[in-house]
C-alpha cells in the first residue's frame, strides 16, 4: 500500500511537469524513479522510455510499465490515473479560463513565454535520455547520423529506429 501511495504522489507531481510534452518530465522522472525511490535502474528506464516511443498511441503510456514493475497491475492503474488525471483536469480548467481571457492584452506574451519554457523542458529531457542512452563513440555516431537525416528530410523516424536497432545488435553485443 505504501508503494501505491508513493507511486501516486510521484506521478501526480510528474504530470504537472509535462507542459512541454512527456519528454519534459523525463529528467525528473529519472531522478524520482532511479535516484530517490530506486524503483529501477537508469538503463531500465531508458529502455522502457524507448519502447514507449516506438509503441503506437501516447508515448507516455510507458509510465504504466513503471507502475507494473513496482506494484503489479494495480500499480500500473494507479500510475496511469495519477499521471494523466491531474493534467487533464488542469487543462480543462486552464482552457476555460484562457478562452474567457481571449481579449486580455497579456495573453500573447504569456503564450510566447510558455513556448520557450516548453522548448527548454523538452531539451532537458532530450539531454537526460541522451546521457543515459548514448554510450561511446559508436552510439554517438549513430545518434548524430539519425539526427542529421531527420533534420534534412521529412521521413518517418521508425525506419531509422529499426536500422539503429539492427546496427546496435551487431555493434554492441
Amino acid at each position: 500500500m505504501k508503494q501505491l501511495i508513493s507511486l501516486a504522489g510521484v506521478f501526480s507531481y510528474l504530470s504537472l511537469l509535462t507542459i512541454g510534452g512527456g519528454m519534459a518530465a523525463y529528467p525528473e522522472m529519472k531522478t524520482m524513479t532511479v535516484n530517490i525511490y530506486h524503483w529501477m535502474t537508469a538503463d531500465q528506464l531508458v529502455r522502457l522510455y524507448s519502447l514507449g516511443q516506438m509503441a503506437p498511441g501516447p508515448n507516455m503510456m510507458m509510465i504504466a510499465g513503471i507502475g507494473e514493475w513496482v506494484a503489479g497491475p494495480v500499480g500500473a492503474l494507479v500510475v496511469t490515473l495519477a499521471f494523466f488525471l491531474p493534467t487533464a483536469l488542469l487543462t480543462l480548467w486552464v482552457g476555460r479560463v484562457w478562452e474567457h481571457l481571449s481579449g486580455w492584452p497579456w495573453r500573447a506574451s504569456i503564450q510566447r513565454a510558455l513556448n520557450a519554457v516548453s522548448i527548454g523542458l523538452l531539451l532537458a529531457g532530450v539531454i537526460a535520455v541522451g546521457k543515459a542512452a548514448v554510450t561511446g563513440w559508436t552510439g554517438a555516431a549513430i545518434a548524430v547520423t539519425v539526427f542529421a537525416i531527420l533534420m534534412r528530410t521529412h521521413m518517418n523516424p521508425l525506419p531509422l529506429m529499426a536500422l539503429a536497432g539492427v546496427a546496435g545488435a551487431f555493434l554492441f553485443r
